[in-house]
């Protein structure tokens, strides 16, 4: 496989579709090796328009889906970043490049490790990686200028958007299948919140999330 063509196709034929068009973001996807960050089994399937799965069930986002939510945030390089649901720290290593510090939350202790040991191959130093649950956010390290929620939510918890300074941006998919909305909620105001919504997909849950849900019957 020529990994450059590869990624070039990726860009071209399925992130630039999308809108994606800010090239700061689009520069970044050349920069940042999403090969590096994929499981090696999957390595030929890097920069396919698809899911990667990752072990334990958990799931790297389609490319285009990352790539419009990292443009929809807007980020600053004084911007402190908030990610729930590591993963394989990909997402975590695009938005370390754009903001002064990223906050990567992720329940599971093996994509703990595998994370941590991607983003230093990478050599990204700006990024923290904590194991928790961070359904609620991560209020210890808040307030954050943009938080990424790498998995759907039922619903958008208040706790979550507590965690938003004023001007603060949160990008998160919200709804159930077959149902979702991709939305991009600002913190206007203390307590005010203007949410926008972006485009229609559907994705897995957020680790855990789906379960403690169905309890609530």
């Amino acid at each position: 496989m020529n990994i450059e063509q590869a990624r070039f196709n990726m860009i071209e034929q399925q992130i630039r579709p999308w809108e994606v068009l800010d090239p700061q973001v689009l520069d970044l996807l050349f920069v940042v090796k999403r090969e590096d960050f994929v499981p090696p089994v999957y390595r030929n399937l890097a920069f396919a328009d698809m899911e990667i799965p990752l072990g334990n069930g958990q799931m790297m986002l389609a490319p285009k889906i990352e790539a419009k939510m990292l443009q929809e945030l807007g980020l600053k390089k004084t911007d402190k970043v908030l990610e729930i649901g590591t993963g394989s720290g990909y997402m975590a290593a695009l938005l370390a490049a754009r903001a002064e510090h990223v906050v990567t939350v992720e329940s599971r202790p093996a994509l703990v490790d595998i994370a941590k040991q991607n983003l230093a191959r990478a050599g990204v130093t700006n990024v923290t990686v904590e194991l928790g649950d961070g359904a609620n956010g991560w209020p210890q390290r808040g307030p954050y200028d943009a938080i990424v929620i790498s998995g759907s939510l039922p619903t958008v918890p208040d706790a979550l958007l507590k965690q938003l300074r004023v001007g603060g941006r949160l990008a998160v998919v919200v709804g159930q299948a077959p149902v979702m909305e991709a939305q991009l909620i600002t913190c206007t105001a203390d307590g005010i919140y203007n949410t926008v919504n972006l485009f229609e997909t559907v994705i897995p849950a957020l680790d855990g999330v789906a379960a403690k849900e169905s309890f609530s019957f």
